[in-house]
């Protein structure tokens, strides 16, 4: 029976999308958002943390929130031996949800995945990319709030460097990701969305004409902390900074202001 119903979906779905954004920088509301609309399969937890993905988890990792920080993790995560997309569609096409059995688009994220768009336009049909990013700094400290694991490598006081260069490495990445795919694609940021959803709405659906009429102001539940619409958080983030986690943090930045600015981000000195 599980076959017949993953072929019976593998049928229905004509176009694939996938939310690249950065972890901490406000992808769960995003995606949370567009899963609500009625032509859309969609999953309870990130795509990467689906029973049956066949490829690198972050919770099996020992970088949850640091996978781009050096060389290893990202070896880990762009080139893992495990990787079998053909497994994976069967996992998500059999878990995914939607409010009927027609529905044409399917959609996932995971962080990590905004290290192999590439991987994605090869193995799925008619792919469209969401690309968005946040201001790192306020991207930093949801990882710099988070509980350390034992065993996690950025356990330690060196985490704010780790994690600024994380951030810096993500939003290089992503600049390639958009020069690669702007024709199938749209980029903004966590800022731009919080401070026009409808028009983000609008854009996603120019994209993606199926998903006209996403509400991006809804009130939604995220990682059982908030319950409400969206809203901008990063003042409040920043400000929970100390001195010394900025300055540390910006050992990384100031060399890397380029890329900030680029997406009009600022030292704050």
């Amino acid at each position: 029976m599980s076959v017949e119903l993953i072929e019976r979906r593998r049928a229905a779905i004509r176009k694939h999308v996938f939310l690249l954004c950065p972890n901490n920088s406000g992808s769960t509301f995003l995606s949370k958002a567009i899963g609500t609309s009625p032509a859309v399969w969609s999953l309870a937890r990130e795509g990467q943390h689906t029973f049956g993905y066949a490829g690198p988890s972050t919770i099996a990792s020992p970088w949850p929130l640091i996978w781009y920080a050096d060389e290893e993790s990202t070896a880990y995560f762009r080139d893992h031996p495990e990787f079998d997309w053909e497994r994976t569609k069967r996992a998500w096409y059999l878990q995914a949800s939607a409010e009927n059995d027609t529905a044409p688009v399917f959609m996932t994220k995971s962080p990590p995945f905004l290290l192999i768009a590439d991987k994605l336009m090869a193995n799925f049909a008619s792919t469209s990319f969401l690309f968005m990013v946040r201001n790192p700094y306020a991207a930093m400290e949801g990882v710099l709030r988070r509980p350390r694991r034992t065993g996690d490598a950025g356990a330690g006081p060196d985490l704010p460097r780790i994690a600024a260069q994380h951030f810096v490495n993500c939003l290089r990445q992503q600049k390639a990701n958009i020069a690669a795919y702007g024709d199938n694609s749209i980029a903004f940021t966590y800022e731009e969305l919080c401070a026009s959803p409808e028009k983000i709405a609008a854009r996603i659906a120019d994209l993606v004409p199926e998903l006209a009429g996403i509400d991006l102001t809804q009130k939604l539940s995220v990682k059982q902390a908030y319950d409400e619409p969206l809203r901008n958080m990063n003042e409040q983030q920043i400000g929970r900074l100390t001195a010394e986690q900025i300055k540390v943090a910006n050992e990384i930045f100031c060399p890397n202001a380029d890329i900030l600015s680029h997406f009009d981000y600022d030292l704050i000195e």
